[in-house]
């Protein structure tokens, strides 16, 4: 009788395919839910037992790390681009936009990006290394006398949580609605002349009782 074909990390074909849905369903339910999922909620979706969730991720933050890292890596691709942009303003504005637009798209991106792995020895170095190249940045945009002096690192998680906040306005607002802030915002951060400013994306036509949750007719 054969063995079970194995892949080179000497998993089994089943246990590929199990891991496979394990990342697939984690995925889609942080992208909905946030990283606070219950790993056996995830087990169940999946079609597999929790004794198998924590086989192939003996931690939540290694489960995390393992569905978000193309995105994390596509956001630190996109810091080293804005890092190297001859206009730093340009890359900073780019980076503050990137982000906010891909925080609506993935709850889970934004809620990742902002958590700290103390077991994922890994993905601390490269969050220290991106936290380095985003001060380079702003450091450049400074000098370059483009971005307020009083600007602060810091100030991005600021900037993530606010925007974040509109992940809970009208599924058919949201996106205009974010790019209208990051536009509000990055007018703010700038130190452009109110006559240099580009005009802000449109506004939508909201009510308060968008703010409330509340249907126009309640």
């Amino acid at each position: 009788m054969n063995a079970e074909p194995t892949d080179e990390d000497g998993l089994r074909s089943d246990a590929v395919r199990n891991r496979a849905r394990i990342v697939e369903t984690a995925h889609e339910l942080f992208r909905t839910r946030g990283i606070d999922v219950p790993m056996s909620t995830i087990a169940r979706r999946a079609g597999v037992g929790v004794a198998t969730v924590f086989r192939r991720f003996p931690t939540r933050d290694a489960l995390v790390t393992e569905v978000f890292a193309e995105q994390i890596s596509r956001c630190q691709a996109l810091l080293d681009e804005a890092v190297d942009d001859p206009d730093p303003w340009r890359g900073f504005r780019r980076l503050i936009e990137f982000t906010c637009a891909e925080q609506l798209k993935d709850r889970g991106f934004s809620e990742a990006f902002l958590a700290v792995f103390a077991d994922e020895i890994d993905y601390q170095r490269r969050r220290r290394d991106v936290e380095s190249a985003f001060e380079k940045l702003v450091r450049r945009a400074k000098e370059a006398g483009r971005l307020r002096l009083d600007f602060a690192r810091s100030d991005l998680v600021m900037v993530l949580l606010a925007n974040g906040g509109l992940c809970h306005a009208p599924p058919e607002h949201a996106d205009e609605l974010s790019r209208r802030f990051v536009a509000y915002l990055l007018q703010t951060f700038s130190t452009d002349a109110p006559g240099q400013r580009e005009p802000l994306p449109p506004a939508r036509p909201l009510g308060l009782h968008h703010a409330q949750g509340q249907d126009e007719d309640v």
